[in-house]
């Protein structure tokens, strides 16, 4: 969908940060929705929703499902396979959880029904721009926040954007390579 009902003043104006969610699952087309704005195609060039510096696109997003969080999809970890915009399940079960202990034991994250985690491979980058690279990979990050922050407004969805958590604990979680960072946790669901 690229033409919603809520104007982007609007969205901006009513963006807030909320830790408190029902638990209610989330319809499959929202989730696809929030996944297109973070990271989506947008040309036939390839470009994509955010900017990012040469196009070198060093972001992987990861999604946390918890039991009953997605209509039609097994609670486990997902990864958003960007060229043909669709998820592979990367791993099986609700591990929520163990995010939530990860981020120093911030509850809401356990108890929403998703979790968006955006990662950053850096070498994809800094092999362009060097150590300023760094640099680039966090703007675009900071991109990706901001548009799922403002599409869940326009969803009607809330949302919080979370850093506060420990690297490694959260690459186990997610069973990812160690030169895959995680940036973000970006949980989502219905507010209370």
């Amino acid at each position: 969908m690229q033409k919603g009902k809520t104007s982007i003043e609007e969205a901006i104006s009513k963006r807030r940060s909320f830790r408190r969610f029902r638990a209610q699952p989330l319809p499959l087309a929202q989730l696809s929705q929030l996944l297109w704005s973070a990271q989506g195609i947008t040309s036939p060039s390839g470009r994509r929703a955010v900017p990012s510096a040469g196009a070198t696109y060093p972001l992987e997003i990861f999604v946390v499902i918890g039991e009953h969080g997605i209509e039609s999809l097994a609670a486990g970890i997902y990864h958003y396979d960007v060229g043909n915009h669709s998820l592979s399940l990367h791993m099986s079960g609700d591990l929520r959880q163990q995010l939530a202990d990860t981020a120093l034991g911030q509850s809401f994250i356990a108890n929403c029904p998703v979790d968006i985690v955006v990662c950053a491979l850096h070498p994809r980058t800094t092999y362009r721009y060097g150590r300023r690279g760094e640099r680039y990979v966090h703007m675009e990050v900071g991109h990706v926040g901001q548009n799922i922050s403002l599409q869940a407004v326009a969803l009607g969805l809330a949302t919080v954007m979370v850093g506060a958590f420990e690297d490694e604990d959260v690459g186990k979680v997610l069973k990812i390579e160690e030169q895959v960072k995680p940036l973000y946790i970006i949980p989502i669901g219905k507010q209370v």
